[in-house]
């Protein structure tokens, strides 16, 4: 008999993500042409990664429990340490502080602290459910008018042919990324499937060319949201069903709060107003359904920590 397929270990996902985030980042500002500058870089991760250490050792004193990255040794910490890395890598180059790199350390305490503040029960244990890197974006965006993302500071040194091949070498990582690990891909099928009917309807309704309002997923920013923000496995769901839902919900919030509303940078309030309506459900379903007894909890599996964001 054959052996039965090696599980993969999913932390491997959250591993991968915040090496190749990393890596980015310094790739970015080497070769590729980031505009943010390199305090930036440096403020976000030192910020994060102190607010992260210090939020944790606070919720676990709070509850007579042992801080996350103790415990295990310096493997251990690393490992607790690496969603705080990708949150930090992500919002140092996603936003453009200008010369007010306090906003940068601002806006990483504001996506780990909601890790802290924003939580409901889920089987038993208190989940955050605001995607944290797109939660702190947008609060920045919608409290310093200032700030705003830089969705062509990416690429401005690339020419010719790597103009290309770093966009397609993003698509393949992330999408290798959520088929091995994190399983969104209904999600991310819904989520463009929305985008495109609303194009397609925006076009004909305005009379204006279809390809137009195509374009932004060309772009560097969109892939970057399509493939590792909104696939989260920590704030987005794991069913089938769920995700087409949450995929589905998402595109069209873009779709009303961009013509109703006429608000730029559309997408992240619209995954902010998704999560924030799982989060209630959520929160209904814990009160209508009796609280899992000290043995059924005992049993419950850890939940799993892989790409993105936030």
């Amino acid at each position: 008999m054959s052996a039965p397929p090696k599980k993969r270990d999913p932390r491997m996902g959250l591993r991968t993500s915040a090496t190749l985030a990393t890596i980015f980042v310094i790739l970015g500002q080497v070769f590729f042409g980031f505009e943010q500058s390199v305090a930036q870089v440096f403020v976000c991760v030192f910020a994060g990664h102190a607010c992260a250490f210090f939020f944790e050792w606070v919720d676990a004193k709070a509850n007579n429990d042992v801080p996350g990255y103790m415990g295990g040794g310096f493997k251990k910490a690393l490992d607790w340490s690496l969603s705080a890395q990708m949150t930090c890598v992500t919002l140092s180059f996603l936003m453009y502080y200008n010369r007010q790199l306090w906003i940068g350390a601002l806006t990483v305490a504001l996506a780990i602290g909601s890790k802290y503040l924003l939580r409901v029960p889920v089987n038993g244990r208190l989940q955050h459910f605001m995607n944290p890197s797109n939660f702190a974006i947008a609060v920045v965006l919608a409290t310093f008018k200032w700030v705003g993302v830089l969705p062509w500071a990416w690429t401005t040194n690339l020419k010719g042919i790597w103009d290309g091949i770093v966009p397609l070498v993003i698509v393949m990582l992330g999408f290798r990324l959520n088929l091995l690990f994190t399983a969104r891909l209904p999600l991310i099928g819904a989520w463009l499937a929305g985008f495109i009917i609303q194009a397609v309807f925006r076009s004909w309704r305005m009379d204006t060319p279809l390809v137009g309002q195509l374009v932004p997923l060309t772009g560097v920013s969109l892939v970057l949201f399509t493939l590792y923000m909104i696939t989260d496995p920590q704030t987005s769901p794991s069913k089938r069903r769920s995700q087409i839902v949450f995929g589905g919900g998402v595109a069209l919030a873009y779709s009303l709060l961009f013509d109703i509303f006429h608000l730029q940078y559309t997408m992240f309030y619209a995954v902010t107003t998704v999560c924030a309506i799982r989060g209630l459900m959520l929160y209904i379903d814990s009160k209508r359904d009796p609280a899992p007894q000290p043995a059924t909890l005992a049993s419950v599996q850890p939940v799993s920590e892989a790409a993105v964001a936030g």
